[in-house]
């Protein structure tokens, strides 16, 4: 029963002891992740919302194809169709909009709304076609007076038609339409007006069937040097002749165009994940070539009238993150979200596993230790050359010691502490015995019997 309670206080006291080696450095790590928690990354939203306006540069398509690639990669990509650039950026300015990501066409005023709008680049060239009616013209500004269909309001269409007829001073007496696309598409056949302007891809299939269309003509812009110059968000192309009809030679000859770009706007705030993630698949949906595109071309980061992201920047100089070259998209953010975290278990998780056990190793051996300056405190004595009395009662003293320590609660692995103990106070003892084997005989007996 003494044995049984002797072992159960040993092991509360050693739980003791662990607890308290364990304890601070428990704390310590908490601190320190719950400090380090400040700048791990939020997790990415799995769901965006990208504004497009239909009639501008085939973006209902190619959010379409945006949409197929991010729902690769476990990303919900919502189509929002707006009336044009200018909403788009009305929209993305707006924080409570719930529009994350939108196509604008370059050389959009945003004003003031564009301070937290942020470009991840140029995605593609979207040319500029002006379709008319009449005599061959080499400028736009020959089509002064005449009724001219531009698109919608808020479109980019009417903002760059508008910008090119007044650059060249044939706003006046000019009158601008908001028709929508193939309602003027079909007025211009039927004669009803007397141009439209569109913003269109080459590719589009209405761009080429208008190409053909009998009575109609497609303006070779003759100064598009000029304009490129004028206005630095523009490119000048050249439209083969006959990349449209090799049989029919559509178009009849070289065709000289003015193209903005068509560019991902995003706010400041965007997830750099999903920038990173909107930029793969914009290299994927435009990386081939086209009829005025070359391959690999787009996306790059051209005049757009918005500051390049800080992720488009390095994508630019650098390409994809490292990690998102060989993880999925979500193991990449994951890794790239916690790779903080190791800065906790490399400066503190690492010293602390060393320290944990160095505590509680000397707070087991304390307990023995302590006894050490008793010892020492009767060798002292014992250079004094105390008498008999004296010597008798240090004898009682270090047997008390020797008893007191052999009740310490000691592991198993800190056991060698206590015999290393036991043997100094041998030492000690021997010492007081051959001091008093010299003294007079009296109690000689009970000093043999010591001895030996």
């Amino acid at each position: 029963m003494l044995a049984d309670r002797v072992a159960a206080r040993t092991r509360r006291i050693l739980r003791t002891d662990l607890w308290v080696a364990i304890a601070p450095a428990v704390l310590i790590i908490l601190v320190a992740f719950g400090v380090t928690m400040f700048f791990v990354k939020p997790a990415p939203p799995k769901r965006l919302t990208i504004a497009v306006a239909p009639d501008e540069g085939g973006s209902r398509y190619y959010a379409r194809r945006y949409q197929d690639i991010l729902k690769r990669h476990g990303v919900t990509l919502d189509i929002r169709q707006t009336g044009g650039s200018l909403s788009n950026v009305q929209l993305l300015a707006d924080p409570s909009s719930g529009v994350d990501v939108a196509f604008v066409q370059s050389g959009t005023d945003a004003g003031e709304r564009a301070a937290a709008l942020v470009s991840l680049g140029s995605v593609n060239y979207i040319p500029l076609w002006v379709f008319y009616r009449g005599d061959p013209i080499e400028d736009v500004r020959e089509l002064k007076g005449r009724r001219i269909a531009v698109g919608a309001p808020e479109s980019g269409t009417r903002t760059l038609a508008a910008t090119l007829l007044s650059a060249t001073g044939a706003d006046a007496g000019t009158e601008l339409l908001p028709l929508e696309r193939d309602a003027a598409i079909e007025q211009l056949k039927k004669g009803e007006i007397d141009s439209v302007f569109l913003v269109a891809p080459a590719e589009a299939p209405s761009i080429k069937k208008l190409a053909a269309a009998p009575g109609v003509r497609l303006l070779s812009f003759a100064r598009a040097d000029a304009y490129v110059r004028r206005f630095p968000y523009l490119s000048k192309l050249v439209l083969p002749r006959g990349v449209f009809d090799l049989v029919a030679d559509v178009p009849a000859r070289d065709v000289v165009l003015l193209a903005p770009t068509q560019n991902l706007i995003t706010r400041d705030t965007l997830h750099p994940a999903l920038a990173y993630l909107l930029l793969r698949a914009a290299a994927e949906v435009y990386g081939n070539a086209g009829m005025l595109v070359n391959a690999g071309e787009f996306p790059a980061p051209r005049e757009a009238g918005f500051p390049l992201s800080a992720e488009a920047k390095r994508y630019y100089q650098a390409g994809v993150p490292f990690l998102q070259r060989y993880l999925p998209f979500w193991a990449a953010n994951l890794v790239d979200r916690l790779w903080v975290m190791l800065v906790p278990i490399i400066a503190v998780v690492v010293p602390l596993g060393r320290a944990v056990p160095a505590l509680y190793r000397w707070r087991v051996r304390s307990r023995v230790f302590r006894w050490y300056a008793r010892l020492k405190q009767i060798e002292l004595q014992l250079e004094e050359s105390p008498g008999r009395p004296v010597l008798d009662d240090m004898l009682k003293r270090l047997d008390d010691t020797e008893r007191a320590v052999n009740q310490i609660p000691t592991p198993l692995a800190y056991a060698e502490n206590l015999y290393f103990f036991r043997e100094h106070v041998d030492v000690v003892r021997r010492r007081i015995l051959r001091r008093l084997a010299d003294e007079p005989s009296r109690g000689q007996s009970s000093v043999e019997k010591r001895l030996g």
